[in-house]
């Protein structure tokens, strides 16, 4: 298995500044690996609502995560900040591709990365609908 490329801050335009809590970390005094998608679903949502105004609780679809996937170079731990920035990987008829990464405060280099994919589904009968049009263009300014 070849080692993937760090991911710089250069690569992304939208982050979100993240405070570690003390419940992040495990036995081991180190920020527990399931935790790391938690930061992935906050930051892909932050961006859904801040740039796209998606209503998480009012709208037609719902994004259920249908792949994901994390890399870890360096361990994060209480009480730490950190920055998720986010990445649109791909656009498609009703999916979306994040790219992620978790920087530590100041750090050029990803601290972990990964991507995380949306499947946006009709509220009620989660059967797969396209993306909306609004949410499509604001989003292709973060690819």
């Amino acid at each position: 298995m070849t080692k993937p490329v760090l991911k710089t801050r250069e690569q992304f335009k939208f982050f979100l500044p993240i405070q570690t809590r003390w419940a992040d970390n495990d036995l081991y005094g180190h920020v527990n690996n399931v935790t790391y998608y938690s930061y992935f679903d906050t930051a892909a949502n932050a961006l859904l609502i801040q740039q796209t105004g998606f209503d998480i609780h009012r709208s037609e679809s719902i994004g259920l995560v249908v792949d994901s996937a994390c890399s870890f170079f360096q361990e994060l731990s209480f009480p730490e900040m950190i920055e998720v920035g986010v990445a649109i990987g791909k656009i498609g008829n009703s999916s979306l591709r994040y790219e992620l990464a978790i920087f530590k405060h100041s750090q050029q280099q990803a601290a972990a990365q990964g991507h995380f994919v949306h499947v946006f589904v009709d509220r009620e009968t989660r059967k797969s609908i396209p993306i909306p049009e609004r949410m499509r263009e604001a989003l292709t300014h973060f690819m």
